[in-house]
């Protein structure tokens, strides 16, 4: 990955979004934003704040987190520290 966040923000791939529910197929533009994502690059923290997520956490966030950017084909969400929810175990 040649893209590292800077200070306390990560790097999410949100999860892919359901296609089908309960035999019904969602078209795209049906279909909600995910809420969940795989971090893919942390930054380094802050003085007054230690970064706590790590590369390969499974992380909860807000509907409207994070700013989208497309990287070579892939869509990624840019995000502080401070709006992940939870960390998925």
């Amino acid at each position: 990955m040649n893209i590292k966040p800077l200070a306390d923000r990560v790097l999410v791939l949100p999860a892919p979004a359901e296609e089908k529910i309960g035999g019904i197929i969602i078209p795209d533009t049906a279909k909600e934003k995910p809420l969940r994502g795989k971090i893919v690059a942390a930054g380094n923290g802050t003085k007054d704040e230690e970064m706590i997520l790590k590369e390969g956490d499974e992380v909860l966030y807000g509907k409207y987190a994070g700013t989208e950017l497309e990287y070579e084909g892939e869509k990624y969400l840019i995000m502080r520290q401070s709006d992940v929810l939870a960390v998925m175990k």
